[in-house]
């Protein structure tokens, strides 16, 4: 058999020793390239941007019937605005031409398409990790005795599906599920019934001026946080808590020690118009100097274990 000869080269491609048209040529000019040569085939041409000098392969009736695009500059482009939303650059998504693939700040990778980011460099929308936002659902679900699942299926976007520590799977408000207004299907009880607490809290409005209140709640946190305090700017702290046996209990409890406070301290009480537009309330706010006060009633409570009489 006859071996082939090392030191034949390759055929050359007809293709690429037929001259190119000088109108070719000059087309390529009026659109911002430098034809530099043919491709592969006939239908092939290699373009050198003015912009960038770098060069790519682009279809013959590409430059003929349109204005072809840079793709290193329309990748420049992206990279551009990756940087400025405070993202990362990483490819393209293969399957899909209007999407890429960015690594956020906190280090996991989103895929999203280049007009959004572009709009999130320009402040017109925000970025979210779909990772750190499935995480701090499932934290809020926890703390709150419950399991996230995922998406709600019945219900709105503003809602997910849970599993409760009893194992009953529910649909539920994500709102409801942040501030733990949340009963349970299954052996959830209502507030009369269910375990309770008494607190002290003590809040400080933006004017500098320091309250406090008394109340019952079956989560005080919950109270303070989501239901009081109209701004986060508003300071408030829990004081103290005591625990009741029911929210019945509770609430004749909470009575009673009003009642004892406002005949004893009546000028203690304070209007409503000097809070109302920082506290979700419409009564039985204290003045600062009556905090020791409640602290000792809430002691007394504790110690004599009144809530199970």
């Amino acid at each position: 058999m006859t071996q082939p000869d090392q030191n034949v080269s390759p055929p050359v491609p007809l293709a690429a020793t037929t001259p190119i048209p000088a109108h070719w040529r000059q087309m390529a000019r009026d659109k911002g390239f430098r034809l530099t040569r043919r491709g592969a085939d006939r239908y092939q041409i290699m373009l050198a941007c003015d912009r960038c000098g770098r060069e790519h392969r682009s279809k013959r009736n590409v430059l003929m019937d349109h204005t072809p695009l840079c793709p290193h500059c329309v990748e420049d482009r992206w990279r551009k605005d990756a940087a400025t939303a405070g993202l990362e650059w990483l490819r393209r998504d293969p399957d899909h031409h209007r999407h890429g693939f960015y690594r956020a700040g906190c280090g996991h990778t989103i895929r999203r398409q280049f007009g959004r980011v572009r709009k999130i460099a320009r402040g017109e929308h925000a970025l979210r990790c779909e990772t750190c936002q499935r995480q701090r659902e499932e934290a809020e679900a926890c703390a709150a005795g419950w399991k996230l699942i995922g998406p709600a299926v019945d219900r709105g976007p503003n809602y997910r599906l849970y599993r409760h520590s009893c194992g009953h799977e529910q649909e539920l408000a994500r709102t409801n599920m942040q501030s733990e207004r949340i009963c349970c299907g299954r052996c959830g009880v209502g507030w009369a019934t269910a375990p309770s607490f008494l607190y002290c809290m003590r809040f400080g409005l933006p004017n500098a001026q320091r309250m406090v209140k008394l109340g019952y709640s079956n989560n005080p946190r919950s109270r303070l946080h989501h239901q009081l305090m109209c701004s986060p700017e508003i300071g408030g702290a829990i004081l103290r808590t005591v625990a009741v046996s029911t929210g019945r209990k509770a609430q004749s409890l909470e009575k009673r020690m009003h009642g004892a406070l406002k005949r004893a301290h009546p000028e203690a009480t304070i209007p409503p118009e000097r809070y109302r537009e920082h506290l979700r309330v419409k009564s039985e706010i204290y003045t600062a100097d009556l905090e020791p006060v409640i602290l000792e009633m809430l002691s007394a409570l504790a110690t004599n274990h009144t809530d199970q009489d």
